[in-house]
């Protein structure tokens, strides 16, 4: 419990984030001061975090994604102070991107934006058909929400096998294969984990339906991107919609640019326009877990890596 809680923020942080520090009570302070906890937010260089994070004091360190590789490895987390992350903040604007993605490749816009001649009816409505998500999250979750009106029969395969409230079966990580096999939509939308990196390769594509769309919102990692452009090519699904890619971004020349079976969004599901609001009420809601004791919000699971 921290009475009036000293925060350091990034440089270039939005000034909501600082209008949230000061709504639930705290105090800001500027980089090199003593300090109770950091939002890295806006930093420029890794080497200017560093030295934020050298100041005297600081037990609770927020990050501004969802996603924490990139600090994991490059050794930031650790077990000399609690690391909270946005994970679950984001849920509604990249939810709400998977099923423009799911709903524009069912429906062969990727083809129809390109099309200079009227061409052949094609499209798939989404209503009935079965979709399996992999991660049981808030992006997850929220995605599941909005595709109710649509009856799907939902599976969430996630690393572990309890029940996932809103589906109708959930599989363990293990029992991906399953899930593969009878679904029209696949959407990821796990960490990437050590876990996770590769989890969807030639093996995995081979299981798909030829139907079959393969959306990606989460990390480009998941999928291995050679393995992606080869079932594409040889038609062993019917297309994929990617907002993340490996490598990203994704070079100019690419297999994957250009074609009528994939429509790529430059990691645009959540831009700071959207964030920036969504992280400053995480701020405010874990400035005021500082202040009574309460449990932060978002805390890394520092064996899981999310």
């Amino acid at each position: 419990m921290i009475d009036r809680p000293r925060i350091v923020l990034g440089p270039h942080a939005p000034p909501v984030i600082a209008e949230a520090v000061n709504e639930a009570g705290g105090r800001l302070v500027a980089p090199g001061e003593a300090a109770d906890g950091l939002v890295w937010s806006g930093f420029d260089h890794d080497d200017d975090a560093g030295s934020a994070l050298a100041a005297d004091g600081i037990v609770w360190v927020q990050l501004p994604g969802a996603g924490i590789e990139r600090y994991v490895e490059q050794g930031y987390v650790n077990d000399h102070r609690t690391w909270t992350c946005a994970k679950g903040a984001f849920a509604e604007p990249v939810a709400e991107h998977a099923l423009a993605l799911t709903l524009a490749g069912l429906r062969h816009l990727p083809e129809r934006v390109r099309a200079t001649s009227w061409g052949e009816p094609k499209a798939t409505m989404l209503y009935d058909l079965h979709v399996t998500v992999i991660g049981g999250g808030g992006i997850a979750s929220e995605f599941i929400r909005l595709i109710e009106p649509f009856r799907c029969h939902v599976t969430v395969v996630r690393r572990s096998p309890e029940p996932h409230p809103a589906a109708e079966r959930t599989l363990g990580i293990d029992q991906l294969d399953v899930a593969l096999t009878t679904a029209d939509v696949v959407l990821v939308a796990t960490a990437l984990t050590d876990e996770t990196r590769g989890l969807i390769g030639a093996a995995q594509l081979r299981l798909m339906k030829r139907t079959a769309w393969l959306i990606n919102i989460a990390r480009g990692g998941v999928v291995v991107t050679d393995d992606l452009v080869a079932a594409l090519d040889a038609g062993q699904i019917a297309g994929a919609g990617l907002d993340v890619t490996d490598p990203e971004p994704l070079p100019p020349g690419h297999p994957l640019w250009g074609r009528d079976d994939c429509l790529i969004t430059p990691h645009t599901a959540d831009t700071p326009e959207m964030t920036s609001r969504l992280l400053a009420e995480r701020v405010y809601e874990n400035v005021l877990a500082l202040r009574s004791g309460a449990p932060l919000v978002g805390v890394v699971d520092q064996h899981k890596k999310y």
